[in-house]
């Protein structure tokens, strides 16, 4: 009779423990999950109005159309012979002053300047040579560096003329299981000055965030978790836990089996 509570109340424990150990390993959703207190169906209106601004180094695109072809020709350069299918577009650097140096109008200060302003100022200084230009402008450089625990860091060119932050890191393949979601950092650089800004994907705060939206050369770090810095450790612990619970799952089907008969 003792040997059958002993084996009754080894089963118990050991019962206990796998119960346990499960908890544990589902314990660390916590620190995984996005947007954790966003409830069912909530609406999130978005007030955000961010437009790109235009920084020192951007490679710019101007395109310059108006009914008289030939007038226009002077302000729509190219590389190589007009008639060569190989003739390409010049572009523009914004300069450390914050200029393009653009045909005939000369230097034209673009620094801190979003794509639609830029229109508007061109428009006023062509108007003296063109009537009704229409104007294209774009931004060749837009490129963001997404670093840390995601599963292809690097560096990614953007074709539109803003991105997320949640677009940017779904190029990157998402965080690693090893990411620390909580604590992701933006550096963002504006005319030399360099801002760090730290952002909870936990948190639907997220879409509140002066950086939701980045900017060209913006760069994302993903900062590794306590267990991607004790990595061995943790792994080699892992494993051991995973094996105790075989051990004692295989354990506990022996027993129930025993004291069933």
């Amino acid at each position: 009779m003792s040997s059958f509570y002993s084996k009754k109340q080894t089963f118990f424990s050991a019962v206990i423990l796998v119960i346990t150990l499960l908890q544990f390993s589902c314990g660390s959703s916590e620190k995984i999950v996005y947007f954790q207190n966003a409830k069912d169906f909530e609406t999130i209106v978005d007030t955000d109005t961010f437009t790109p601004k235009f920084k020192v180094n951007d490679i710019v695109s101007i395109h310059v159309s108006t009914f008289d072809l030939e007038a226009v020709k002077p302000f729509n350069l190219t590389r190589g012979t007009e008639a060569s299918a190989n003739s390409v577009p010049i572009d523009y650097l914004v300069d450390n002053d914050g200029n393009i140096d653009y045909p005939v109008l000369g230097k034209i200060k673009l620094l801190g300047l979003t794509v639609e302003e830029s229109k508007e100022l061109l428009k006023e200084k062509l108007s003296e040579y063109l009537k009704d230009p229409i104007i294209n402008i774009r931004i060749l450089n837009f490129r963001v560096s997404i670093l840390g625990e995601v599963r292809s860091p690097g560096r990614y060119s953007i074709s539109g003329e803003r991105i997320t932050l949640l677009e940017a890191i779904a190029l990157a393949g998402d965080l690693t299981i090893k990411g620390k979601r909580d604590n992701v950092t933006v550096i963002r650089d504006f005319q030399g000055t360099k801002t760090y800004t730290k952002v909870d994907l936990t948190s639907k705060e997220l879409f509140n965030s002066p950086v939701y939206y980045l900017t060209q050369n913006d760069i994302v770090y993903v900062e590794p978790n306590k267990s991607a810095i004790s990595s061995g450790f943790i792994d080699s612990r892992t494993s051991i836990a995973i094996s105790i619970a075989s051990i004692l799952i295989t354990s506990t089907i022996i027993l129930v089996t025993q004291l069933n008969r």
